[in-house]
């Protein structure tokens, strides 16, 4: 079952952590390059490395020539290189200057060698280091009496191979998902019920296996088949497979996600796997609004009630957000003049307001009669909405025109980078452009996020929010596709191949404005893909996956009943619970205990993958309570 298929993963995973204490992964997640002192090295035996580190020994064998080393990650875009060390002269032959240096290994890094002091570059490389390797860089004439110079780079100890952890999780709860599928094969099938009924002789044993573990082809949630009969609008359990697919991401990635960089945000332009949920929980917030909205109208509900109840919801979402946000429970009192003011469930609740009000206002509910007369080719559900688009277009332009046409004191007009050691070093406190100026002119520094992602790579020194006031634009403009989804799915809820063709046309087409924005780069495009602007490329490439996952979901969970959803469809289901309990509970045991290794991606993953299971475990108990906190 669902619930003892979670928990078993995550023992399993613990079992790992236990059975394999010493199966860490040395190596330092914050970007940077650590330097050692190192008087001599044949008396150095270890070098401590940190998590994400590999020891690089540079051998200078030039005569009275010092070098100057220069490094920085290749992801960093056009950014300055930093002083990595200064490795002295060869004093005799046979006796290289030699500095001991630890470089990071999430990403490739650029090493450039100057002489110290003509400051002339000597020579450059780019070089992939692995995790926990040793690395020899030997810089020395090809040959005596040829000034040429030769940088090589030797590997004097092979590095591990820091996502082994990562790959067996995946294979393990790839064999419980396979084992729990063929059991319910089995238990579909009548000979071997009516075999498990006679060996256990019990008529009530027979009643449950065919109750809650029947045929694969009908959920064990009765609901699906309601949903197919009942004219009017019910809950689609794809919609909250979805939701809860991107929650359960969502915990495990601010649980660490096992200390990997690609489960952690982008330090500016690009996608990594914590890029991916919030987007997809704001589009499945819009799908909902509207599926939940209609649902209410339909049973006679007033619009002046349920525009208060719009209201009420909003408000506790972003009370909820600004308590979730400012954790203070053994630090003392909170100080009013550094509480953050944005946040997660603090865009989610100005996006649900202003995206529920604006259908609330002008959608009208959904005739039951014509539903299933509507041509697979029909418009119905944009040209109905022509109002809803035309603020959300006017909406997009202002995004647009404060973006690229706001002037900002110190800062190009129009400027979309990280600042910091970007571009050249040229504009270092324009982290954002006009997002961060805004956020920082109406709100305070004192009050946005003080450790933004772009700190990572970028060394920025400004405070910038993720969750600002001109990133709120876009995710009503995500939200509101949402809601594009959501009637999809009623307009043509008798039409599976009409619903089908929408999903497959809106996902290609947001893909290619996408393309066209970002000239199919990460850097080079006329918009970037960017999370912490939440630019307009970031919400149509996100909405093109969103809607291609939906594609993918509701055949196979609402049409054929193939899957169940779980175990997302569980904190699917109780979603504002699981995301404000995991924030609140985040440093309390079971969810977070004492490492053996520190330095170790295994037992970090270990902890953060039993500590995600628990949520999703404590999800279903609730689900079969009947427990749900709903605002």
């Amino acid at each position: 079952h669902a619930g003892s298929l979670v928990a078993t993963y995550g023992l399993l995973m613990a079992a790992y952590g236990i059975l394999f204490p010493n199966q860490g992964f040395p190596g330092g997640s914050d970007g940077k390059a650590s330097v050692y002192n190192v008087g001599d090295l044949d008396k150095k035996k270890h070098v401590e490395l940190k998590m994400d580190q590999a020891l690089l020994l540079i051998h200078n064998e030039l005569p009275e020539t010092n070098l100057t080393v220069y490094w920085n990650f290749d992801r960093c875009y056009h950014c300055l290189l930093q002083v990595l060390a200064t490795v002295p002269q060869s004093r005799k032959a046979g006796r290289p200057g030699v500095a001991a240096v630890a470089v990071g290994t999430q990403h490739g890094s650029i090493l450039q060698l100057n002489d110290t002091a003509e400051d002339k570059e000597v020579c450059r490389l780019e070089y992939k280091f692995g995790e926990f390797g040793n690395y020899s860089l030997l810089v020395k004439h090809v040959r005596d009496g040829v000034s040429e110079i030769a940088c090589d780079l030797v590997v004097n100890k092979e590095p591990v191979d820091s996502n082994l952890p990562v790959c067996i999780a995946f294979l393990v709860g790839m064999v419980l998902v396979i084992v729990v599928s063929f059991l319910r094969f089995l238990l579909s099938l009548e000979d071997f019920q009516n075999w498990i009924s006679k060996a256990i002789n019990s008529r009530e044993t027979d009643r449950l296996i065919n109750s809650e573990l029947g045929s694969p082809s009908r959920a064990s949630d009765p609901q699906p088949e309601a949903w197919r009969r009942s004219a009017a609008p019910l809950r689609l359990r794809c919609v909250d497979t979805f939701r809860g697919m991107a929650l359960i991401l969502m915990v495990f990635v601010n649980y660490g996600g096992g200390k990997y960089w690609y489960f952690k945000h982008s330090s500016w332009n690009g996608l990594t796997v914590a890029d991916l949920v919030f987007p997809w929980f704001v589009f499945i917030m819009g799908a909902s609004i509207f599926l939940s909205m209609t649902s209410i109208l339909q049973r006679g509900c007033s619009k002046f009630r349920l525009l208060g109840k719009i209201v009420w919801r909003s408000l506790l979402l972003i009370c909820i957000g600004i308590f979730v946000v400012n954790p203070n429970y053994c630090l003392g009192p909170l100080s009013w003049e550094k509480a953050r003011i944005p946040g997660v469930l603090q865009r989610l609740g100005a996006t649900y307001f202003v995206v529920a009000v604006l259908e609330l206002l002008f959608a009208k509910p959904v005739p039951e009669t014509c539903a299933s007369e509507r041509s697979c080719f029909s418009l119905l559900d944009i040209t109905a909405s022509w109002p809803q688009w035309l603020f959300v277009l006017i909406l997009e332009g202002v995004w647009l025109a404060l973006t690229f046409f706001l002037p900002v004191p110190g800062c190009p007009t129009g400027y979309l980078g990280p600042g910091g050691i970007g571009d050249g070093g040229r504009y270092r406190n324009c982290t954002g452009g006009a997002a961060g100026y805004v956020d920082r002119l109406l709100l305070g520094d004192q009050h946005l996020y003080q450790h933004p992602s772009s700190a990572v790579l970028y060394h920025t020194e400004v405070a910038y929010d993720p969750e600002g006031i001109l990133g709120t634009i876009n995710s009503i403009v995500m939200a509101f596709l949402g809601v594009q989804a959501g009637k999809i799915l009623l307009y043509y809820k008798d039409q599976t191949r009409g619903i089908l063709i929408r999903f497959a046309a809106w996902g290609c087409l947001l893909g290619l404005v996408s393309v066209a924005l970002t000239k199919a780069s990460e850097n080079e495009g006329f918009i970037p893909v960017n999370k912490n602007l939440w630019s307009v490329s970031y919400v149509t490439t996100l909405s093109s996956l969103a809607f291609l996952i939906l594609l993918a979901l509701y055949p196979v969970v609402d049409v054929k009943g193939l899957w169940t959803g779980a175990p997302f469809f569980y904190p699917g289901m109780n979603s504002i619970l699981v995301y404000v309990g995991h924030e609140v509970f985040a440093n309390y045991f079971p969810f977070q205990w004492k490492l053996g290794d520190q330095q170790s991606h295994k037992e970090h993953l270990v902890q953060n993958t039993v500590a995600t299971a628990l949520w999703v475990l404590i999800a279903y108990v609730l689900y079969k309570k009947k427990v749900f906190w709903k605002i």
